[in-house]
């Protein structure tokens, strides 16, 4: 892992383990903002998987989004399957943006203004989260860099134009 991803994914994950930690302590404060998307997703889960155990009341919910949130965040910070936390921790977060900061809906400037950054800061977190999620692992080498690696290693004039397309 390179210093740049060492320390660019903690970074990343730090609002989404407090965050979460957050949502875990306070769920039945957050539960009254979350309802109107709960009631919309939960029937929708449970159609779609309903062998899954989902949670029964709103506050449940904010709890299972915490711990998404905490399990997600701590899994990006450590490097632990980041491709699946970034996607996972991106998907979770739009259900919250929409719960939480739900600017078109305030009628006070100063809270609509509020929100509405609090609204494009996490639009801007899922989009970091989406390039994360494309940021190549480096266990795994692309399949035009392991042929170029396989023509280096061959020698010869294979490798000199495999190396002028690569860059």
């Amino acid at each position: 892992m390179t210093l740049l991803r060492i320390v660019a994914r903690p970074m990343l994950a730090s609002m989404f383990i407090a965050g979460g930690v957050n949502a875990i302590r306070n769920a039945a404060a957050m539960a009254p903002t979350a309802k109107p998307v709960s009631d919309k997703l939960g029937p929708l889960i449970q159609r779609a998987a309903p062998q899954v155990p989902l949670p029964s009341d709103t506050a449940g919910y904010v709890r299972l989004d915490g711990v998404i949130h905490v399990v997600g965040g701590a899994m990006l910070a450590t490097g632990r399957f980041p491709r699946l936390s970034t996607l996972v921790l991106a998907g979770s977060l739009v259900p919250t943006t929409l719960a939480g900061h739900a600017f078109w809906n305030e009628s006070d400037p100063s809270a609509r203004q509020n929100q509405q950054v609090h609204f494009f800061k996490n639009v801007s977190m899922i989009g970091g989260l989406l390039m994360a999620s494309l940021d190549p692992d480096p266990k795994k080498k692309l399949l035009p860099r392991r042929a170029k690696d396989r023509a280096v290693d061959a020698g010869g004039r294979v490798a000199h134009a495999v190396d002028n397309l690569l860059p």
